[in-house]
């Protein structure tokens, strides 16, 4: 199949069965350099999203490279879509993808015991894609035996698409490698960072935002990882892309961080908000559905309405005034993301689903 990647073995704890399990990541992503980057300590995790951390919860878990896409492939998927899925179910191992666009190769990856996938996107997507795209989705996501998503906002409306007697929804809570991001003491010149491109991203109303504090606060400096080709307050630093080792130094260098998204289910920003807190960073973030899930019930971060850049500016502002109070945020933020927002946890979390 043309795989590459590295492989990883525990013990089971407490499942109900020995299960092995295979990790599919896109052809294009080489595993073995990632890999090595993390050993390096450049990169967080030996795979990415932590799926490694499966590890002391199966009997076996590697990593492997699905195949090309070529014309033998294109026609094993369309005799897949041809057949019942019992005839493509094998005594193979558990085969597993992050997210839906990878979903069609694994499909076609034969003597597999059972496949898995994460949903990211589409539930964002039922309002504006053709009828026939999500007819094509929905038969290949109902070929699985299990799905996850990452928001309790998406269960619902992925539960609804696939059908009553569709494969099963679960809800994962994502995490984060603590150990990569560390915690670090507050800096003594302020900074604000914000982070992240995605098609989610409010740059109007972070840059709304971004010019009151400046206004208010001119001494703060700003640093934006960003696409967007929104215009930036004067002031602002823009940068277009951080490897893991400059977004954890760029975190370590914050005050403090501040997320703004449009309204969207699968909780775009929740990332970078556990990755800054878990550096002990205190965090101001656009409150979209789920995103309680990530951010309630800590004083490590403070959600605000969508849109709302007066809200995102005073919280932000109110931290830079008061560094004892951002301290004490801080530390309740690393906390809270060591307490059940790392990938340790969401290695335990997916091999519950994976393993019954």
């Amino acid at each position: 199949m043309g795989a590459t990647g590295a492989t990883a073995a525990g013990r089971a704890t407490g499942m109900s069965r020995a299960t092995e399990v295979v990790v599919y990541y896109p052809a294009g992503k080489d595993l073995r350099a990632w890999e090595r980057d993390h050993r390096a300590g450049a990169r967080p995790d030996a795979w990415p999203y932590g799926l490694n951390k499966l590890a002391p919860h199966v009997s076996r878990v590697e990593a492997r490279s699905l195949p090309r896409d070529t014309v033998i492939q294109r026609a094993l998927r369309g005799l897949m879509r041809a057949t019942p899925p019992a005839a493509w179910r094998g005594r193979g191992p558990v085969g597993v993808v992050w997210d839906e666009n990878s979903l069609d190769r694994l499909a076609a990856v034969p003597a597999l015991r059972s496949r898995f996938s994460g949903v990211v996107w589409l539930t964002d997507q039922l309002e504006t894609k053709d009828p026939s795209w999500l007819e094509a989705r929905r038969a290949m996501l109902r070929r699985t035996d299990g799905l996850w998503v990452l928001s309790a906002a998406q269960v619902e409306p992925l539960h609804d698409f696939v059908g009553e007697d569709g494969p099963r929804v679960h809800h994962v809570v994502f995490g984060v490698d603590a150990d990569f991001f560390h915690a670090a003491p507050l800096p003594d010149s302020p900074l604000l960072v914000s982070v992240g491109g995605d098609r989610d991203r409010d740059a109007a109303t972070l840059f709304r935002a971004i010019a009151q504090v400046r206004e208010q606060r001119p001494d703060v400096d700003v640093v934006i990882q960003t696409t967007s080709r929104e215009q930036p307050p004067a002031g602002v630093t823009v940068v277009p892309h951080l490897s893991h080792t400059e977004l954890r130094q760029l975190y370590q260098r914050a005050s403090v961080c501040v997320i703004a998204t449009r309204p969207n289910t699968h909780v775009s920003g929740m990332t970078v908000g556990l990755e800054s807190m878990a550096t002990g960073r205190p965090l101001v973030i656009t409150e979209t559905p789920g995103m309680a899930d990530y951010f309630g019930g800590t004083e490590g971060a403070q959600m605000v309405a969508p849109s709302d850049a007066d809200a995102l500016a005073a919280a932000a502002v109110r931290l830079l005034n008061q560094p004892e109070e951002a301290e004490r945020r801080g530390r309740a933020a690393r906390e809270h993301v060591e307490n059940g927002f790392t990938t340790d946890h969401l290695g335990q979390r997916l091999a519950a689903i994976l393993t019954t």
